[in-house]
């Protein structure tokens, strides 16, 4: 932690609105000074640079547009040593606090505001302030020492120990259960069982008796009682993978058992209260995880009360390198391979490939040279990129477009990532660039 106390900074022309969160940040900060006037900010800087900024977006009478905060995120953005800066936005407008996190932002917060929420995200501000350069311990699945991993660490290790649920965002491949499993191994639940769930292969259909189990009889198929995930995380962490999946109906039987804190199995009189810390995750771009449509508002602030952002490959390149070598050695020491390396320019073209699929596609790629390779020099083909995607995939979406209906290129470019993944759902929805719920979807769709 830094040497003084934390100093916050509440720029918002709404009084009420900036007196109110100072109420609630007294507690986290030696000072939360309000400013309603972004004109005055530069005189209020001469007193020294706060850790972190609340800024609203609009201060004229009128303007919708957010040019004034995103003007003053710039200013803030350029100084020597910018704060950490959390954009205020009305519901409605999150797509402009998606925006402003693209230029810098390092959190939003719509209004109203949860109180719980605000300090949450102020206090994992300031920890990661105080602590950007967390390295990788030995054996730490978050591999890389990039800023953006060591800025996530240390966030892990300042929100893990809380009971706050967390929401987990991020490209497909990312590390998003890897970020989960770190929550729970820094929490006081580590102890405890840690149980992933996917929520996108989960019928609606049995999604009671999945969750919250069910008792004999209950059903056709319930020849004995059995007992749901959040029964059986009790006292540890329960991840929801692919939250952003699950049907507007399943939501509010999920949103019913995290309000209450107790779920009801299928056939069961009575309900049974539940001791379990939810992380979820999600590859939802985040405007359409806050559109009514897609997901329920009232479940998003359940879930959300701590967002964690894993970056994609191509936000930490510096990372790759040491990407290649512990994959490389994996895949050599599970297949008895004789020890290899990458030919130069293979090397220097993985480092600038985009990896659309992230570390999963470039772990995904490593088993393929290592498998077909040869192990003195490993050729950029062995790994089985093609004009920056696989070749098996380039060819089909290549092939006679102008002659083919748009229904079979698509069938024939999933039946040939299914081919080359070897019926590996997670590695063909990587090569195709999409999730295992929409593979699943195409391939019912197919007949595949």
């Amino acid at each position: 932690m830094a040497d003084h106390p934390a100093r916050i900074l509440i720029l918002d022309d709404d009084a009420d609105v900036a007196y109110a969160a100072a109420l609630v940040l007294r507690g986290c900060a030696g000072k939360a000074a309000t400013l309603a006037d972004p004109r005055q900010l530069a005189r209020h800087l001469q007193d020294g640079v706060p850790e972190v900024v609340l800024l609203d977006f609009n201060f004229t009478p009128g303007r919708t547009d957010g040019a004034e905060g995103l003007a003053v995120l710039d200013q803030l953005r350029a100084l020597p040593d910018p704060p950490l800066v959390i954009v205020m936005t009305a519901y409605a407008d999150v797509a402009l606090a998606v925006e402003a996190m693209k230029r810098g932002a390092s959190d939003f917060l719509t209004k109203p505001w949860d109180n719980a929420r605000l300090l949450a995200v102020v206090q994992g501000a300031l920890a990661q302030r105080a602590s950007p350069a967390a390295p990788a311990a030995p054996g730490d699945p978050l591999m890389g020492d990039s800023l953006p991993m060591r800025q996530l660490r240390a966030l892990i290790a300042s929100v893990g120990p809380t009971q706050a649920n967390v929401m987990v965002l991020g490209e497909n491949g990312v590390g998003k259960e890897l970020a989960a499993r770190a929550i729970h191994l820094a929490s006081r639940r580590a102890a405890g069982q840690f149980l992933a769930v996917d929520m996108g292969s989960l019928p609606e259909a049995t999604l009671e008796s999945e969750l919250f189990g069910h008792r004999k009889g209950s059903f056709t198929d319930a020849r004995s009682d059995r007992a749901g995930r959040f029964q059986a995380a009790s006292g540890g962490t329960l991840f929801l993978d692919e939250i952003g999946n699950l049907a507007l109906g399943a939501q509010s039987k999920l949103l019913t058992a995290l309000e209450r804190r107790e779920v009801t199995p299928l056939g069961a009189d009575r309900p049974q209260a539940i001791d379990v810390r939810i992380v979820s995750a999600t590859n939802l771009d985040e405007a359409r995880l806050y559109d009514a449509q897609m997901f329920r508002p009232d479940l998003l602030f359940r879930l959300n009360t701590i967002v964690l952002r894993v970056p994609p490959l191509r936000e930490r390149r510096a990372d790759i390198p040491a990407l290649l070598r512990h994959y490389l050695a994996h895949y050599r020491a599970l297949y008895g391979k004789a020890q290899g390396s990458i030919a130069p320019d293979a090397f220097d073209a993985l480092c600038a490939h985009h990896w659309p699929g992230n570390v999963r596609a470039l772990r995904h790629a490593c088993e393929r040279a290592v498998i077909l390779g040869q192990p003195g020099n490993y050729a950029l083909a062995d790994f089985g990129l093609h004009g920056g995607e696989p070749a098996s995939v380039a060819s089909v979406r290549a092939a006679g477009t102008d002659m083919l209906a748009l229904d079979t290129i698509e069938r024939d470019a999933v039946a040939a990532a299914m081919a080359q993944a070897r019926g590996n759902i997670s590695h063909a929805a990587i090569l195709l660039g999409i999730s295992r719920a929409a593979l699943y979807r195409k391939r019912s769709k197919h007949g595949l």
